[in-house]
C-alpha cells in the first residue's frame, strides 16, 4: 500500500479528532491521539497536552514519548511552563527558544530540564471553543528556529478541533457524569502509567517501547486502551511474548 500523502494524513487527523460521539471514548486515549498527529503533520519533535478538571485542576493528559511526559508533569509541580501560560491566558505562544532571556527568566526551571531533555525550542497552543479553555498543547523542537507561524496556525487547528471534539462529547452528558468522566481519566492515566512501567520492567525495554506495545494490542484487538493496563497489572494480559530464560 502506497504512504499517505501529508494532505490524506491531515484529513484523517481532522476527521479522527472530530468522531468523539462513541459510547466508548476516551478522553486519555483521544489526547494521545492527538500528540502523536502533532509530531506526524508539524515541524517538531515531541507533544504533550494537559487538560483541565471542573475543580481547575491541571493533569498531565499525553505526551508523545517518556521524556515529554516526565517533562509536563515537572511542569505542573514546578507551577511554570509555556503549557501552563497558555491554560491561564487561552492565547497561544509563539515559538520561543529556551536559550531566550524571556524563557530562562519566565520558565527558569522547565527552560533547563527542557534543554536537558534535548529541546531547543517550544510553542504551545489552548484547547479552546470561543471563551472555554479546557487545555493547552505543547509544541517541542529539537531545533533552536522557532516552529514557523503557519505550524503554529496548524497545531492550533488540530488543538480547537480536539477541544471541540472533547465538549461535544461532554455535552451529551450530565455534569455529574463529566466528573465522573475527568475522574476515570485521572485514573486511566495512572493505570496507563503503572502498565508501562511494568511493561519495561518485564521485559526490559524502554517505557516509550511499553506504551508502543500497549497502544498496537490495544488497537489490534480492539479494546480499550485503559482496560488493556488494568489486565496487564492484574496479569490476566500480557502484550509481549514472555522473555525468553
Amino acid at each position: 500500500m502506497p504512504e499517505q500523502s501529508r494532505q490524506e494524513r491531515l484529513a484523517a487527523a481532522f476527521v479522527e479528532l472530530a468522531d468523539t460521539l462513541v459510547g466508548d471514548f476516551d478522553v486519555i486515549a483521544f489526547l494521545h491521539t492527538l500528540a502523536d498527529h502533532c509530531v506526524d503533520l508539524l515541524d517538531i519533535t515531541a507533544a504533550g497536552v494537559m487538560l483541565a478538571t471542573p475543580q481547575g485542576d491541571i493533569l498531565d493528559a499525553s505526551a508523545s514519548d517518556e521524556r515529554t511526559r516526565r517533562l509536563e508533569t515537572d511542569s505542573i509541580d514546578w507551577d511554570e511552563g509555556p503549557c501552563l501560560d497558555c491554560f491561564r491566558t487561552g492565547k497561544p505562544i509563539p515559538g520561543i527558544p529556551l536559550v531566550h532571556p524571556h524563557a530562562r527568566a519566565q520558565w527558569p526551571r522547565f527552560a533547563h530540564k527542557a534543554q536537558e531533555l534535548g529541546f531547543a525550542s517550544v510553542a504551545a497552543a489552548p484547547l479552546r471553543l470561543r471563551e472555554q479553555t479546557i487545555g493547552a498543547l505543547n509544541l517541542f523542537r529539537a531545533d533552536p528556529d522557532p516552529l514557523a507561524p503557519d505550524q503554529l496556525h496548524l497545531g492550533q487547528a488540530l488543538a480547537d478541533i480536539a477541544a471541540i471534539g472533547i465538549l461535544q462529547q461532554r455535552a451529551v452528558h450530565e455534569q455529574a457524569v463529566v466528573a465522573g468522566q475527568l475522574q476515570a481519566a485521572l485514573d486511566s492515566r495512572i493505570v496507563i502509567e503503572q502498565a508501562k512501567g511494568a511493561l519495561a520492567q518485564l521485559h526490559s525495554i524502554s517505557v516509550d517501547d511499553a506504551f508502543d506495545q500497549l497502544r498496537r494490542y490495544a488497537r489490534h484487538h480492539r479494546r480499550r486502551l485503559t482496560d488493556v493496563a488494568r489486565e496487564v497489572m492484574d496479569g490476566s494480559t500480557d502484550v509481549l511474548p514472555a522473555p525468553e530464560q
